[in-house]
């Protein structure tokens, strides 16, 4: 079906129109700004993916036929590829393959996996066009663009790929009011942009004041949370805090979305805890040049999310973002701070490594999860992982493909639960924990069976497994745990790391940044009562000035950042 004008965003990135007016703009928006004194970077285009990625077009037709012909060089390699034997889709020509359009039922998933890295490729293309026009006029100006790396806010971009293009990676995130824990989404999407970034600085380009608009439902934030919700993106890395929008729009869709300037004017809550904020970012800037403090990594791909998502998979529960949202819970609630990581990046400096879902996972990715436990690495896996291989097909032999070798074990068949069936799993201390969704008939391969399903379909068999490998060891966990259940398994897992119980620390967030400055500690109380944080060493609080010593005072809803004496 064919968008029409009348909103934002509806765009054919295919369209050499599009391409040409892009290009034109650009240049002469370089043209007249390049020299001005105030310039300090170029931001290109708005939230690539949101709300249009793919176009279905003739104009996207043609090119994907030439990103095709770029990456197969035959249809031979694409009907190889594409497995189009199966349903007699074989193709006889690359001018025959059309993109994947309304299909009587389900369509051809490597088909439709390829065409989501086209329509990815292609806004790349798009942005690159643009970076280099500027490039070229303003040499040495940063180019950026605005990402959403919050994995409820946008599945249709390949991050990965985009950190490697800006000058400085930037992100947009806006708080999810859908029942979660708003300030642990907002602390992985941070964590998230600085793994995209190398662990190197970025910036939070846009947040909000206060309400958005375009949520079933949008409550105002309450008094400290916005400095709370800019100050905990600052603890994960990020030069600052910006917002959308200026001033409150009188007219249009975002008309009740807040702002700095409110339509209330500045006698206002809002303006004045802006104007609070600046100032207590001002006092940060002994903070340049120190990086955020990693005690963990979870293992997360884009390209693998995506085809999870296709049709036709074991379970529509199973969803590989609320199982990187819950295990990234369990590894907050016990205050280890997380990096992300490609599955085929340098794990070495971790000495956990988490993996919640990896439904697509390329050979060299098991290659590269055997070597970090062969060398002392403890690994964590969640079931229906190490399925298929970059074209969706599934890896030779038993399940769980590339890493049946470093888990120690086959599962010979997956069997998903009904709707609101659960089962019980029994283990040390014989206290059973609940689990639902999906279970797996396992075979242990030189794993140890470490909890048993007590019930369900695979009774009696393993539910979690620990296996010695070289140095190190591999977990694997079968089934969906809830939070309290995945917190006595990361538990085990978290001694084989040799990582200490965080204890006495209350339920609040406590980060480090750390670089030739000096450390610094940042606690921010998400909580309604004041918390006592412990301090490892005596140090003064920037936003306040004052000294403190063995434990911190951190009131109900406040941020407090103490630099740490050496």
């Amino acid at each position: 079906m064919r968008h029409a004008f009348g909103s934002r965003a509806a765009i054919c990135h295919s369209s050499p129109a599009y391409r040409e007016a892009a290009a034109a703009i650009t240049t002469r928006l370089a043209e007249r700004y390049a020299g001005h004194p105030a310039l300090a970077m170029w931001h290109v285009h708005n939230e690539y993916g949101v709300p249009v990625s793919a176009c279905f077009c003739d104009n996207c037709a043609a090119h994907f036929r030439r990103w095709l012909r770029a990456r197969y060089g035959s249809v031979e390699a694409v009907n190889d590829a594409w497995g189009t034997t199966f349903w007699g889709l074989r193709y006889g020509s690359l001018d025959e393959i059309d993109p994947p359009r309304l299909t009587p039922t389900a369509g051809n998933p490597a088909q439709q996996l390829d065409y989501r890295r086209f329509a990815d490729d292609t806004m790349r293309e798009n942005f690159r066009m643009e970076r280099d026009i500027l490039h070229r006029h303003a040499p040495g100006v940063p180019v950026t663009t605005n990402f959403m790396t919050a994995l409820s806010q946008c599945d249709t971009v390949d991050y990965w790929a985009w950190g490697r293009e800006v000058d400085l990676v930037t992100n947009d995130h806006y708080l999810m009011t859908d029942g979660r824990r708003t300030h642990v989404n907002l602390a992985m999407a941070a964590d998230l942009t600085r793994s995209v970034a190398g662990g190197g600085p970025w910036l939070l380009l846009e947040h909000s004041t206060s309400g958005v608009s375009w949520q079933p439902r949008n409550p105002a934030k309450r008094p400290g949370e916005m400095a709370r919700n800019s100050l905990a993106h600052v603890a994960r890395g990020s030069e600052g805090a910006m917002f959308f929008q200026w001033r409150q729009s009188r007219k249009g869709a975002e008309k009740f979305h807040s702002a700095m300037l409110p339509h209330a004017g500045t006698d206002s809550r809002v303006w004045r805890e802006v104007v609070r904020l600046g100032a207590d970012i001002g006092s940060l800037a002994p903070l340049n040049g120190t990086r955020t403090v990693a005690d963990a990594a979870m293992v997360w791909d884009w390209q693998s999310w995506w085809a999870q998502s296709l049709e036709w998979r074991p379970s529509e529960d199973h969803d590989a973002r609320e199982r990187a949202d819950s295990f990234y819970e369990a590894l907050y609630d016990g205050h280890l701070t997380v990096d992300f990581a490609h599955p085929e990046a340098d794990l070495s400096a971790y000495p956990l490594v988490v993996v919640p879902a990896l439904y697509l996972a390329t050979a060299e990715a098991g290659r590269n999860l055997r070597a970090y436990v062969e060398k002392g690495g403890t690994l964590v896996v969640s079931y229906f992982s190490g399925i298929v291989d970059e074209h969706d097909a599934v890896h030779p032999g038993a399940h769980p493909g590339v890493l049946r070798d470093v888990l120690g074990l086959t599962v010979e068949e997956w069997s998903p639960l009904g709707e609101g069936e659960s089962v019980r799993i029994t283990g040390p201390g014989q206290t059973p924990l609940t689990a639902d969704v999906w279970t797996e008939f396992v075979v242990p391969r030189g794993a140890e069976t470490v909890w048993t399903y007590a019930d369900g379909p695979a009774a009696g068999g393993p539910a979690v497994t620990r296996h010695g490998l070289g140095r190190g060891t591999a977990w694997y966990v079968s089934t969906r745990l809830g939070p309290g259940a995945l917190d006595t398994v990361l538990a085990g897992a978290c001694e084989d790391a040799g990582i200490a119980p965080r204890t006495g620390i209350p339920r609040d967030e406590v980060v480090r940044r750390s670089g030739e400055s000096g450390d610094y500690l940042f606690a921010v109380n998400h909580t309604e009562h004041d918390a006592k944080v412990p301090l490892q060493a005596p140090g003064t609080e920037l936003l306040g000035g004052e000294r403190a010593a063995g434990q911190l005072t951190v009131p109900a809803g406040a941020v407090r950042v103490v630099r740490l004496d050496a």
